[in-house]
């Protein structure tokens, strides 16, 4: 693997786990108050563009970073976007012991 490929994978592992820790905050606390729902929205959509650019490039780099950022953010947003007792169950399936 050359220096540069292993530089575009280290930073698909920065920007794919960047959301892990914004999603489990959600799941934890299930408060989603201070997420802006414009940005997120701007973001899925992002996230979905750049992962149909991957695959009609076939840049598998770009459509997995792409893909799992997509369904990471998407979650986040569709969490701002739940009433806050379907935010709760979601929350209870994903992390029972709260």
């Amino acid at each position: 693997m050359d220096l540069t490929l292993a530089i575009g994978y280290l930073a698909s592992l920065c920007s794919m786990t960047s959301f892990v820790p914004q999603a489990w905050k959600v799941i934890k606390t299930r408060d989603t108050h201070a997420i802006s729902r414009r940005m997120y929205s701007v973001t899925v959509a992002g996230f979905a563009l750049w992962t149909v650019f991957g695959i009609l490039r076939v840049e598998w780099p770009i459509i997995l970073t792409n893909t799992v950022c997509f369904f990471l953010s998407a979650f986040i947003l569709t969490m701002t976007l739940l009433p806050a007792r379907q935010r709760d169950k979601v929350a209870d399936v994903l992390d029972p012991e709260a």
